[in-house]
């Protein structure tokens, strides 16, 4: 099936989410980079910033321009917490389509998202059209999508992993997600928190009392279930570059539970999904063998036969994380195969 290319834009190139924008994107066949923008870096080649783009992508930063941005068909957004919204609606009116890979369009409730990201929203009207865009859960509501949410990070991982279990309301009680992230998560900054002699050879838990990711991943729980789901969710900061292993203890529920394979579960639930990989009974997966890559690896355990479950997945966070699920996204939306500019396998060592 042959497809004509689509004119992306990206607005805020310069940070680790846009370098893997344009790293999956320049070789994407059915994509065509017209513009990127960047106030700071306006009128320097992308490629000066950023080497490993070299004889691949022939493109300029260029300042913010509404005018270019209105000719694309697609814009991404790999900009800041409130930058998106300030654009969504002029380019919406355009029909330009929109896939914000911050937190803008993420949560429903006004009020909700307010509260934890201590700023105004200027469009809460538009909160209702954004389609959550995790591929697993809403395929059918993407491929129609003007505006789609990129999950984040963490959410990505926590959400795979309990999908099978919540679908078919397995679990009973408070659900315990325990993450670990790279340090890339915390965005291409100059930050005490992140310098190497600050994270190398320790491990630190960080916003124990409340995570922004909180209230996004018990909204997709909730909406699995229909019901609110008791949650606590710990992330901690790893001493690598790139990677997200969330380790989730659930209770299952008596009697819904009594009798179920949950490997067969987790197998005929994804064995149709090309980014989502179940391994054997008794594996660990680890965040090495998905790095660089767009697959979510996953594995089920139920220590000593008992009734609590422990659900390990790894994804590599500016991957399926970010970047690799906006370009799942733009496939789904623009109709070709999903798995198109994605099939890269992960970097070993």
């Amino acid at each position: 099936m042959s497809h004509n290319r689509i004119n992306v834009g990206i607005v805020g190139g310069t940070g680790y989410t846009g370098i893997e924008l344009l790293r999956l994107l320049a070789l994407h066949p059915f994509v065509r980079l017209s513009v990127i923008t960047s106030r700071a870096e306006a009128g320097r080649p992308v490629s000066n910033l950023f080497p490993s783009l070299r004889g691949h992508l022939d493109l300029v930063f260029t300042a913010p321009n509404d005018d270019l941005l209105h000719q694309c068909d697609l814009v991404f957004f790999a900009t800041p917490n409130g930058v998106a919204m300030q654009s969504v609606v002029s380019l919406l009116e355009n029909n330009v389509r929109v896939i914000d890979l911050a937190a803008d369009f993420r949560l429903k409730d006004q009020m909700i998202w307010e509260q934890w990201y201590q700023q105004a929203h200027v469009c809460p009207d538009v909160l209702d059209r954004a389609v959550y865009g995790l591929p697993e859960v809403n395929r059918v509501l993407i491929k129609n999508a003007q505006l789609v949410a990129n999950p984040g990070c963490y959410p990505t991982a926590v959400q795979l992993g309990l999908l099978p279990l919540m679908e078919k309301g397995l679990i009973h009680d408070e659900i315990i997600a325990d993450c670990k992230s790279g340090v890339s998560g915390a965005g291409r900054k100059a930050s005490i928190g992140t310098a190497l002699s600050e994270v190398s050879e320790s491990i630190t838990a960080y916003c124990v009392d409340g995570h922004r990711h909180l209230p996004e991943i018990k909204q997709g729980l909730a909406a699995m279930t229909g019901a609110e789901v008791g949650l606590t969710f710990v992330p901690h900061l790893m001493p690598m570059i790139r990677g997200i292993h969330a380790t989730m203890y659930v209770k299952t529920s008596a009697p819904a539970a009594i009798g179920v394979d949950f490997q067969a579960l987790y197998d005929n639930r994804y064995k149709d999904e090309p980014f989502v990989d179940v391994l054997p009974k008794g594996s660990h997966p680890d965040t090495r063998n998905v790095k660089g890559s767009n697959e979510c690896r996953i594995a089920i355990h139920q220590p000593q036969q008992g009734n609590t479950l422990v659900i390990l997945a790894v994804i590599d966070n500016l991957v399926k994380g970010a970047a690799g699920q906006a370009v799942q996204n733009l496939n789904i939306m623009f109709g070709f195969d999903e798995t198109t500019g994605l099939n890269h396998i992960a970097l070993v060592p």
